[in-house]
């Protein structure tokens, strides 16, 4: 795909090639990330970035960097790049690069003087463990290769200065090095498919900086060890591979062991490819049979919320039914334990929110839709019913059911739902009291488990629908036909936010035809872009669109305008709904868009969300699970009209 390359006109801007970043990650949660020229513009950024348990819940970079020096007739060439104090770059080894491919795995080819060399690199599945292997592909005459490598042994979190703590002790093993810089760290072993000759020369460079960092109001300046550096020499035609991991290898099976690793990868040969490829990068299996998906990359952990809404798009939807099993069956057993001793999840964070539940019930109606009635009342129909009695009686510390079926939530001091953005220890969105999704989506459970119970009477449950379909309508629907974003009391929030959207979108709603036509038209008009829903509407008081700036700015502006792809999925559904095959080419268009985006800030894969007003750019995290959820979503959507992504 035209998408997954890049020539040598853009990579040599840096203006270009500095914002586009490439992630490849584990099922244990350890990852390498860098930008597509190799330079780092993060703290997160790294070759080896892994959890280790002993020392905190945080990544940690082992493995800043390798800078690759090509030597010719004495003559050296480095192909590294990092950022130094006043904007200056060294030692600029992105002008070798004449093209990079993100096909099947990441590939570099550099060109210095007559010399032509390919450099590839891939993540372990299953190991912390990066390969990367160089071909010398033309050469007139012996060529050197060095290899320096930038240590850092810290937290994501934190950034490393120079220091007399560390450990510059390192041990010879075969064709390499092990090393550990302080106490509590894994020892990182370096090591090559050929012999390799280690030149012990310690030194600090001092002051690289990372400019997204920078941008985002943080400490940015950070020294890096480099205990010393490889030499190795190579001939044209012939292979070396490079490992660093936490193990020792077995160095001459690495030939077989990488080409083992690439046949195991799904060639990004579609838009649906690059989907799949990048949920596979959220799969979190750190060990025994517990599966889990991380909300994204690369600072979010698992949540809830997110693991919910994105479960069925990533899994049976792709296909994966054995992954959908582990993954629910984790998560149940993590929210039954909530249910029955109130107890939350060490993995699973956020799992006591308020609307945790209601999209727990969601995502087993969502595999109702998959998979059919019957299969789901066989699966989910106790722990569905389980979960209703536990909101009836009021079980929840912070979801109490009224009078009138609706259910209430206090996010004054604490924020309760998605839209969870806090400025000096307050919500900036303090969405409280009747919250608009809440309540659409406790009767859509309401009336799921009616279904599952194949619609036979229940009284306090026929009793409950019937307060909801009066007074749903009556509190949230105001006089310009939309949806009140939450009520509280006197108080009406009349703000117009995409959570109506959710509202509408459900399979079972207490809303009439018209009156959810009536949303969805005021959702087109002042929410709809073609990367999804804004926040906020353009008219309404507080819109911030851009997400820039330090924490404070984007704290403000990220539930207040900013635009958020994972609604997509639930704006289309609710389109087709109303218009059937008619509004397929204004969704077609709204995929090419999302399709350009994987050319953009983080190869392949899509970002959290964007900014509000044209161009769009994307921000936040660089891959985020719930829109890679919605967009194989709506893939599967389109499927009935014989539309296909494949």
């Amino acid at each position: 795909m035209s998408y997954m390359k890049f020539d040598k006109t853009l990579m040599i801007n840096l203006q270009e090639s500095l914002s586009r970043e490439v992630l490849r990650a584990n099922q244990t949660g350890a990852y390498c990330c860098m930008t597509i020229v190799g330079c780092n513009t993060r703290k997160y950024h790294g070759l080896l970035v892994m959890p280790v348990p002993g020392l905190d819940d945080d990544n940690h970079v082992l493995l800043s960097s390798l800078d690759e020096t090509v030597i010719q007739h004495g003559a050296p060439f480095n192909l590294g790049l990092h950022k130094y104090q006043g904007g200056s770059f060294s030692p600029n080894g992105h002008k070798y690069i004449r093209e990079y491919s993100l096909e099947i795995i990441p590939q570099t080819i550099y060109r210095v003087g007559g010399v032509i060399l390919s450099k590839e690199h891939i993540f372990s599945r299953t190991e912390n463990k990066l390969m990367i292997r160089y071909k010398l592909l033309e050469a007139h005459s012996v060529t050197t290769l060095c290899f320096h490598p930038f240590l850092a042994f810290r937290s994501v979190l934190e950034l490393s200065c120079r220091n007399d703590n560390i450990n510059s002790h390192y041990d010879e093993v075969k064709n390499g090095i092990k090393t550990r810089l302080y106490e509590g760290y894994p020892d990182l072993y370096m090591q090559f498919s050929v012999p390799a000759t280690f030149v012990n020369k310690p030194d600090w460079y001092k002051g690289i900086e990372y400019s997204k960092e920078q941008d985002r109001g943080y400490p940015y300046k950070e020294d890096l060890y480099v205990p010393g550096y490889f030499e190795v020499e190579i001939k044209k035609g012939e292979e070396i591979i490079v490992c660093c991991g936490v193990k020792e290898v077995d160095t001459d099976a690495l030939p077989e062991l990488f080409v083992k690793e690439v046949n195991t990868r799904k060639p990004r040969s579609s838009f649906y490819n690059c989907l799949v490829n990048s949920v596979h990068q959220l799969y979190y299996s750190p060990a025994g049979d517990d599966a889990y998906l991380l909300a994204g990359y690369p600072w979010f952990k698992v949540r809830a919320r997110d693991l919910f809404v994105s479960v069925v798009g990533t899994t049976l939807l792709t296909d994966e039914a054995d992954r959908y099993d582990q993954v629910m069956t984790t998560a149940l057993k993590a929210l039954r334990t909530f249910l029955r001793d109130g107890r939350t999840d060490p993995v699973i964070r956020e799992i006591d929110a308020p609307d945790v539940l209601l999209w727990a019930i969601w995502s087993m109606q969502q595999y109702r839709l998959k998979e059919g009635v019957e299969k789901a009342k066989d699966r989910y129909l106790d722990i569905i019913g389980e979960i209703i009695r536990f909101i009836l009686s009021q079980s929840h510390p912070n979801l109490k059911l009224s009078d009138n079926g609706l259910l209430y939530s206090n996010g004054r001091k604490t924020a309760v739902t998605w839209m969870n953005s806090m400025v000096n220890g307050r919500p900036v969105v303090p969405r409280s009291g009747y919250i608009v999704e809440f309540n659409a989506l406790w009767y859509n459970a309401l009336k799921f488990y009616k279904e599952l119970n194949g619609n036979v009477p229940i009284d306090r449950i026929d009793s409950l629908i019937a307060s909801l379909d009066a007074s749903f309508p009556k509190t949230f629907v105001n006089k310009y036909n939309y949806l009140f974003d939450y009520v509280d009391g006197p108080s009406q929030d009349w703000s117009v936010r995409p959570n109506m959207v959710i509202a509408i979108s459900c399979p079972f709603s207490p809303l009439t035809r018209a009156q959810k036509r009536a949303v969805l038209d005021i959702a087109t008009k002042e929410l709809l872009t073609l990367k999804g829903l804004r926040s906020l509407s353009p008219k309404s008081v507080g819109y911030r669109p851009t997400y820039f700036g330090s924490q404070y700015d984007r704290d403000l502006a990220y539930h207040q305008g900013t635009v958020w792809p994972w609604l997509l999925s639930m704006y289309i559904s609710t389109y087709l709904d109303m218009f059937g095959q008619a509004g397929l080419s204004f969704i077609e268009r709204s995929m090419i868009s999302m399709e350009e985006e994987l050319s953009h800030h983080c190869i392949g894969t899509v970002s959290e969300l964007y900014d509000g007003n044209p161009p769009f750019a994307g921000r936040g995290a660089i891959s985020f699970l719930m829109n890679l959820s919605a967009l194989l979503t709506v893939i599967d959507m389109l499927k009935k009209y014989g539309i296909e992504y494949k």
